[in-house]
């Protein structure tokens, strides 16, 4: 006979008999952190990776999401790489989480570093984020037309292109313009898009093709000028950001004759070898992120397509991403040597 078992019987007998509930074992608790978690940003300091970050930081404080605080810390070294590869290296650390755009792709392919997306978990992506032309208010060009036009009368590179990092996102999209339309830029590189907006308002630059987020503040205040969207399609944003423009106002280039499009990702990784339970945690973490107002406002702010993915439908979206990337970075010869 099983002691154990007419002991255990017995008790939940005399339990039923007295009125008295059975007490069954607890349940595991879901993961959640356990200290502070270390948000790695790639970039510098007032581009779009680092603005979404901080406003994710604010947000979860403001909203009390979790019990722990998040700290960004930026890690811009290489265009990126130090981030990266500190994320990397955080094997099943699940207090660690980078923020990533393009450079995702962009860096490994044109430095060689060691290192792959492959090396990270995929968490989700959080929004794509668009890529506008801008020129100083001042500046005499109205359309993207009447500014390539100069361009192409000014002779080549005597017109500056300014963008974030080298090799990247930014110079990826302005060599494709010079060969739609047959123009030569000089490209100048800054370590974030906040710096961008404020060279192109300094008139130290012709041009920039920063993100809406990064120069939304210039355009509202009269210094610069949006001349097209590098999207399919406008944005859908109406309501006025200047007295006169919506975000939906800007024509996209291929209507005026810029056959070139690109979007960014905005996405959230974390080290390789992480539970699936701490994955989860921040999965739904994000969801709570995003269903607050102060998102909302911002991503209308900040003209971003609001596109989310978990799973395999993110991980199918980053593999098709990696090949796009590998395809621009040859056609512009930015590939590492081997």
């Amino acid at each position: 006979m099983d002691i154990q078992r007419v002991f255990t019987r017995g008790a939940v007998a005399f339990a039923a008999a007295v009125g008295i509930t059975a007490i069954q074992p607890a349940a595991a608790a879901a993961w959640e952190p356990t200290k502070p978690v270390e948000f790695v940003i790639p970039a510098g300091t007032g581009g779009g990776a680092d603005q979404m970050a901080r406003l994710i930081q604010g947000i979860v404080a403001k909203h009390n999401l979790m019990k722990q605080s998040l700290i960004p810390v930026n890690k811009s070294g290489g265009a990126g790489a130090e981030g990266f590869l500190a994320v990397k290296d955080a094997k099943g650390d699940p207090h660690k989480i980078i923020i990533t755009l393009s450079n995702l792709f962009t860096t490994p392919l044109a430095t060689g570093v060691p290192f792959s997306y492959k090396d990270l978990t995929p968490v989700a992506m959080l929004a794509l984020d668009q890529f506008v032309l801008w020129v100083n208010a001042e500046s005499p060009y109205k359309t993207a037309k009447e500014y390539l036009d100069a361009v192409k009368q000014a002779g080549p590179n005597k017109m500056k292109m300014g963008g974030t990092g080298s090799k990247q996102e930014d110079q990826i999209i302005t060599v494709a313009i010079e060969k739609a339309t047959g123009t030569k830029f000089t490209y100048l590189p800054f370590k974030g898009g906040g710096d961008v907006a404020v060279q192109l308002v300094g008139k130290h630059l012709n041009s920039s093709v920063n993100n809406p987020i990064e120069a939304v503040a210039q355009w509202r205040a009269g210094k610069l000028r949006p001349l097209c969207v590098f999207d399919n399609e406008r944005m859908p944003y109406k309501t006025k950001v200047t007295d006169t423009q919506s975000w939906n106002d800007i024509p996209t280039c291929k209507e005026a004759g810029v056959p070139t499009d690109y979007v960014m990702l905005r996405g959230i990784f974390m080290p390789p070898g992480v539970p699936q339970d701490a994955v989860n945690f921040y999965v739904e973490l994000f969801k709570k992120v995003r269903e607050t107002p102060d998102w909302k406002e911002y991503i209308e702010r900040g003209a971003l397509n609001n596109t989310f993915m978990t799973g395999k439908e993110y991980l199918t979206w980053v593999e098709k991403n990696e090949a796009l990337h590998r395809n621009l970075m040859k056609e512009a010869g930015f590939l590492a040597a081997k």
